[in-house]
């Protein structure tokens, strides 16, 4: 599955409609057992959370994006499928998100591909079910301090702390996630699936209980003034690099 939204694939509210759609179509189809995610454009991954979906809208819209934004994380942190992601550009924010719902994380060596969850260099806050997720992956003590800093990492790095779980170099990214596909599809499905549901459970459980509590927490934060005012300027500031 390509990540095709110009220029830089943000999660926009249809983009992540999009791809829980997919999602289900592909989980319904019994010939398909894994998927390898990766981006329509090389140098750029996703760039996270659509910006615009969370600035100077209604409160009902700010909710409606968090929802999708949470169904999207349930169904591919849960999905029966093999899920690789093929790295193959910048990943901040939201795209480090969705790098660490999947199974396994290859990114393509090159130093300006970034990974790492930066909410605070905007003013915001990760979520608790984000830190979960990246909790799970690298460990208390390192996510503490890459979300305080908001610290994206370059490969190598992000190999190190575990973020991702091979660096290749960007013409050998395709054909590592096949063979490590193959590897995957090797355990028998029922035994895998059953594996995977029991480790990642007690995240899931987490998030299902403070559901709504969560999108209030969001709707509320994201309507102060203050936030507003970052986002705005942080948006100020993309035009200008643009430009």
């Amino acid at each position: 599955m390509k990540l095709k939204n110009p220029p830089v694939n943000s999660l926009s509210l249809e983009m992540l409609t999009e791809l829980v759609i997919n999602l289900e179509k592909l989980e319904n189809d019994k010939a398909v057992r894994g998927l390898v995610l990766t981006s329509e454009y090389p140098g750029i991954f996703s760039a996270g959370l659509d910006l615009m979906e969370m600035c100077g809208r209604n409160p009902a819209h700010y909710a409606e994006y968090w929802k999708a934004l949470q169904e999207f994380w349930l169904k591919l942190y849960q999905s029966s499928l093999v899920v690789v992601a093929a790295i193959n550009g910048a990943s901040p924010a939201g795209g480090c998100l969705m790098s660490l719902i999947c199974d396994y994380r290859i990114l393509a060596d090159n130093p300006k591909y970034t990974i790492g969850l930066n909410e605070t260099l905007l003013g915001i806050v990760a979520p608790f079910w984000f830190k979960d997720t990246m909790v799970n992956t690298i460990g208390h003590r390192a996510s503490e301090r890459a979300l305080q800093l908001g610290l994206l990492f370059p490969p190598a790095e992000a190999l190190q702390v575990g973020l991702v779980d091979q660096v290749v170099p960007e013409d050998k990214l395709q054909s590592t996630a096949l063979s490590v596909m193959a590897q995957w599809l090797a355990i028998p499905d029922h035994a895998r699936q059953l594996t995977k549901t029991m480790m990642r459970k007690p995240t899931v459980d987490h998030l299902v209980k403070q559901r709504d509590a969560d999108i209030q927490n969001f709707v509320s934060f994201v309507s102060r003034d203050s936030i507003q005012k970052s986002l705005q300027m942080y948006l100020q500031k993309l035009r200008q690099k643009k430009s």
